[in-house]
């Protein structure tokens, strides 16, 4: 295995075929360039259609290159010999959670891929016991999927990666189809495992709120990277954003307006504590002078 812990990505173009052989395909990714080191929390912005789900599918070789090259600790996606290598160091869960759950009962299912590669049944416990445990699923080992709540099932499908002990997560949109309650459970899942277990998390997302609670922000459009930084750097620039069909946190959007009425307010909020300190500090100054 190589030694380096990241992902690499250099020059990376990406088509799909076209419709009847000899037609043009349709360009997704345009000459991209992005490297992600082991232990980060990133999220990747992009609104439909930007390229952002077609790159996350580059990172364990679902998709391979058009041109350009994605390296993945050392191994190049494009090496056929080395996909089984790469999928064990870069997992990745979906939108739907129905869709990767496979058994009856939550730990067969956690347990499922590890079986399949021939694991020794102690070490399956082991890990599948673990695995649970990280996400807080642990008391639902016995019970059905099918009984449990849209964030509950996608823990048990985190913890079902997490049972093959990748180094990196790639979550392309795991909280689109989940109720308020259940992006919470699932986005707290995602920060513990970054800051408890050193996982690396790549998550792709169109919840700015979300984004903002990463350590790094990139942000896709037309299948270029248009903007990469830390979540402070990437939403004080509200009109980019806005101009490419993104929203940016309600905070960071009643600052913006603020500071349009003229009102002086620093434009690198980005939590309703920092507004609320920002809000008094300012009554307070006009206060006294008055």
């Amino acid at each position: 295995m190589g030694e380096e812990k990241e992902i690499r990505v250099s020059g990376l173009e990406f088509a799909y075929p076209g419709e009847e052989p000899g037609m043009p395909g349709h360009i997704v990714l345009r000459g991209l360039d992005l490297q992600i080191p082991r232990g980060q929390f990133v999220a990747v912005l992009g609104h439909n259609g930007s390229g952002k789900s077609t790159l996350a599918k580059h990172f364990n070789a679902i998709l391979l290159p058009t041109s350009g090259d994605v390296v993945v600790c050392g191994i190049n996606t494009k090496d056929d010999d080395r996909l089984f290598d790469i999928r064990q160091q870069v997992g990745m869960v979906f939108q739907n959670p129905d869709n990767q759950i496979v058994a009856t009962i939550v730990e067969e299912d956690v347990a499922f891929a590890l079986e399949n590669l021939g694991v020794e049944p102690s070490e399956i416990r082991r890990r599948v016991d673990e695995a649970l445990k990280e996400v807080d699923m642990y008391q639902y080992r016995e019970h059905a999927p099918h009984q449990l709540s849209g964030g509950q099932k996608q823990r048990v499908a985190i913890a079902g990666i997490l049972a093959m002990r990748p180094d990196f997560i790639v979550l392309d949109e795991p909280t689109a189809m989940l109720d308020p309650r259940g992006r919470s459970e699932v986005l707290r899942t995602i920060r513990e495992l970054n800051r408890d277990y050193n996982t690396t998390v790549v998550l792709i997302t169109h919840y700015m709120d979300e984004a903002v609670q990463a350590e790094r922000v990139v942000v896709v459009d037309g299948g270029k990277i248009l903007r990469d930084g830390t979540p402070r750097e990437i939403f004080t620039e509200v009109e980019l954003l806005k101009s490419v069909g993104l929203d940016v946190p309600q905070v960071t959007e009643l600052v913006y307006e603020l500071r349009q009425a003229g009102i002086d307010l620093p434009q690198d909020i980005l939590t309703e504590e920092e507004c609320y300190q920002a809000l008094k500090g300012l009554l307070t100054a006009a206060t006294v002078k008055s």
